[in-house]
């Protein structure tokens, strides 16, 4: 039986935040990334909510021998849907796809008080920037929702845990659209 592929649309879709083989760009139809927050995290989490009419663009990369444990305790605040008919990839075969989202019951829309971690919003971008260019980075900042919350730079002192060092163009990206997006920017 062939492996299993997950569909990585936030850190996933960064090629240097995991050792996952036989990865690919990839588009899923039927949803759109949106930020969510649970009381329980002190910050917010990138996800994906149903969007009959959008798309997201991410990375699918298989799960040799079916091994979903480490992807599971990696993705742990995340309900895993089979979305194999919704996806289209460069391979010529059919794929068992899931991807990863939050319990909507859980998870709810984010208030302009609620946290987002710069380095967390550098790894997205650097790694669509990768796999789909520019437009894939004005995609992601001009179709994900919930982008009423405030952006903690932590570039200085890395919270997150998967952070990765970009480039000066990365960088300036990701800072030009959170000034023409007027977001709220504390710290270091």
């Amino acid at each position: 039986m062939p492996d299993p592929y997950f569909f990585g649309y936030g850190s996933l879709v960064n090629r240097r935040t995991h050792t996952y083989p036989n990865s690919h760009a990839a588009r899923v139809t039927g949803w759109r990334r949106a930020w969510r927050k649970n009381a329980a995290l002190d910050r917010c989490v990138l996800s994906v909510v149903p969007a009959p009419e959008d798309y997201v663009d991410g990375l699918i990369a298989s799960v040799p021998g079916s091994d979903w444990a480490a992807l599971d305790e990696r993705e742990r605040h995340y309900l895993r849907h089979d979305v194999s008919q919704m996806v289209r990839y460069p391979i010529d075969k059919a794929l068992d796809v899931a991807l990863y989202a939050t319990d909507p019951q859980v998870f709810l829309n984010p208030t302009e008080d609620d946290i987002v971690l710069l380095t967390y919003i550098d790894v997205v971008v650097q790694g669509l920037l990768a796999e789909f260019g520019p437009v894939g980075v004005d995609h992601f900042f001009e179709a994900t929702q919930g982008w009423e919350i405030t952006v903690l730079d932590d570039r200085t002192a890395p919270i997150y845990p998967r952070h990765q060092k970009l480039v000066a163009e990365e960088t300036a990206l990701v800072d030009a659209w959170i000034s023409r997006l007027e977001l709220r920017v504390i710290g270091p």
